[in-house]
């Protein structure tokens, strides 16, 4: 059970969530402690329509990121910070919802 288990729970039965996440790995796009909206998928083509660029929360090899989609390829995403370092690959089930607003 990691930072954001109870917001991906919440994601998973069709709620937005916001949050504010500490750390600087995403300083440049989210700062340590903004407050983070997060919205789930209205459909699966929705998810499969992420581009490289959006922000979103996954889970890559057991950890909790709000971090970058890098890149794409069919049917995986490659997830990132913002500042260079990658994360990993993961199919689109391990992605949970898309950043759509930051506030104060």
């Amino acid at each position: 059970m990691g930072w954001a288990s109870g917001y991906i729970e919440r994601l998973r039965k069709g709620e937005t969530v916001s949050f504010r996440p500490r750390g600087h790995s995403m300083k440049g796009k989210v700062a340590s402690g903004q407050l983070c909206t997060v919205a789930p998928f209205a459909s699966e083509a929705e998810r499969e329509a992420l581009a490289v660029g959006d922000i979103v929360l996954c889970k890559v090899h057991g950890s909790e990121y709000l971090h970058l989609v890098v890149a794409r390829q069919p049917g995986r995403f490659q997830i990132g910070n913002n500042r260079g370092n990658i994360n990993g690959w993961v199919g689109p089930n391990a992605i949970f919802g898309r950043l759509v607003a930051l506030g104060d």
